[in-house]
């Protein structure tokens, strides 16, 4: 009978191990297709390199509603795909590991999982509210802008450029983005609070 019950319970923690398990990569696998289907949403600008996406919308989208560790490894996978030639980059770029290397918007692109893990760290850490994932999602954008304008300065040769090019024309969608994403993390974790 004491035999009979502990099979029973060791059978029970392995599938609720599995059955957790199995959520967390449907999380980090959906995080990386949400962020794909994002990069679609395409504006090419004639006076620079660097296209209006809404790609760095869903990098913040994710770090802030699946924390620091999940948006990593979402934005890591995200980056992987895009290595491997699935198109889920921004379709005006070259695509593939030409995109993620060689590209106007690598710097970018090479920042996802930074920019994902520092956005989800400052929500885990204190009161989640839409202050804190706006301070979370504008900290994520400098990291991004500081990797991505870093970029164009150095492999396309802009040099003093670089800032006009891939920051001065993005300031406005930019700041509608980061309110965004703080709005939906933040209206999110009122959802939650409330089913509990």
């Amino acid at each position: 009978m004491a035999k009979a019950t502990m099979q029973t319970l060791s059978s029970s923690r392995e599938s609720i191990f599995y059955s957790e398990a199995a959520r967390q990569v449907a999380l980090v696998v959906g995080g990386s297709l949400f962020v794909a289907l994002c990069a679609r949403i395409t504006i090419p600008l004639p006076f620079t390199p660097v296209p209006l996406t809404v790609q760095n919308f869903g990098v913040l989208v994710v770090g802030l509603l699946l924390g620091s560790r999940r948006g990593f490894a979402a934005m890591a996978l995200y980056l992987a795909e895009g290595a491997m030639g699935m198109p889920v980059f921004n379709p005006t770029g070259a695509g593939g590991i030409a995109q993620l290397f060689h590209g106007a918007t690598a710097g970018f692109l090479l920042t996802y999982p930074l920019v994902a893990w520092l956005a989800g760290y400052v929500m885990e850490h204190g009161r989640r509210n839409f202050a804190r994932a706006a301070i979370g999602g504008f900290l994520g954008e400098v990291v991004l802008f500081t990797g991505g304008l870093a970029w164009l300065a150095v492999s396309d040769a802009f040099g003093r450029a670089s800032i006009p090019l891939g920051l001065y024309w993005f300031l406005f969608a930019e700041i509608i983005k980061v309110m965004m994403a703080a709005g939906i993390a933040a209206q999110w974790q009122r959802f939650r609070d409330a089913r509990r």
